[in-house]
């Protein structure tokens, strides 16, 4: 009698909760039913928005359906992190991150709004970018040790301009400082256009950016290269020697770009976007102008994705430890 009872019971909470079930499971089938919205936390023209547009709009040619770039800056892409981390988990809501929302904010700010490990999934690591130790053309130094003999010791203040506080670029000035000798301070700059301006106008003494962002100013000859993070010499730039050849070690900083879900989002939402952006990315045209834009591309599997979350993580939280930074 125990039994009847008992199997009937669970047949009573399995139709209970069919109800809940079905939306999700017609979703995957039928999904995407409209435009998809991809967040990116950084303002038009900058490298991760590059990074955004070409792989979105393949991504909706792939997917045959609107992709929405939506740039909301600031705050080191937090804003764009949050934003998305607070959002439906219905496949709706896309977010390009990097490593300074992901991996960096967390150990550096004690009230962050949001938690990348339990608010967001990560699908697929699509780019990398190594940095680059620009001047302004200007600048007396035309090597890192000019540069380091120049401040080193100094107990002025040595300013670099940032896209953020806690930002990749913004840790590569401080580990400078610790290398050279020198206290640095951060000018944080919301807009790319307004940090490649001070740069060029000499308001700073230097800067840490992107490879992708540098290589193409310091062609045009707004700014000049001191040296690359990179392991090798970047094909853009192959002038350009590494701080490793310049014998500075410990300026071990990139950035890594990924693409996000909040979590929650149904398995089947998640992996078909996490292939079809991988196809997006490798794709030939997408692929060309990326690599030639100064980006490495990837195009991970969501586990080798998971995993360089886990150990950037960990990687991160031992520099922010290293250098005492704490954005609040």
């Amino acid at each position: 009698m125990l039994a009847h009872v008992r199997r009937a019971l669970l047949a009573a909470a399995w139709l209970s909760a069919l109800p809940a079930l079905l939306p999700s499971a017609v979703q995957a089938q039928s999904y995407p039913e409209r435009a998809i919205r991809l967040t990116v936390g950084f303002p038009p023209g900058s490298g991760p928005d590059v990074v955004a547009r070409l792989v979105g709009q393949q991504l909706a040619e792939n997917l045959k359906q609107t992709v929405v770039v939506d740039n909301r800056a600031g705050a080191g892409g937090q804003i764009a992190a949050n934003a998305v981390a607070k959002s439906l988990p219905d496949g709706y809501s896309l977010l390009l991150a990097e490593v300074g929302s992901i991996s960096i904010a967390p150990p550096a700010f004690s009230k962050l709004p949001y938690d990348p490990a339990k608010e967001l999934q990560v699908l697929t690591e699509v780019v990398r970018s190594d940095f680059l130790l620009v001047v302004p053309a200007a600048s007396p130094h035309r090597t890192v040790a000019d540069f380091l003999n120049a401040h080193r010791g100094s107990r002025e203040r040595v300013n670099f301009a940032t896209f953020g506080a806690g930002t990749p670029g913004h840790f590569g000035a401080e580990l400078l400082g610790t290398a050279g000798g020198f206290p640095v301070e951060p000018i944080h700059y919301r807009s790319t256009g307004d940090a490649v301006s001070a740069i060029a106008k000499g308001e700073v003494a230097g800067a840490f950016v992107s490879t992708a962002l540098g290589a193409a100013q310091v062609k045009g000859g707004t700014m000049r290269a001191l040296a690359s993070t990179a392991a090798a010499r970047v094909p853009q730039l192959p002038e350009v020697p590494t701080f490793i050849e310049s014998h500075v070690r410990g300026i071990d900083v990139s950035a890594w770009f990924a693409f996000f879900v909040p979590a929650g989002t149904p398995a089947s939402v998640a992996e078909l976007l996490a292939r079809q952006l991988v196809a997006a990315v490798q794709a030939d045209d997408v692929k060309r102008k990326l690599t030639e834009a100064g980006f490495s591309v990837t195009g991970t599997s969501p586990v080798q994705a998971q995993q360089m979350v886990r150990a950037e993580a960990e990687r991160w939280a031992g520099i922010v430890r290293k250098t005492g930074f704490k954005g609040d």
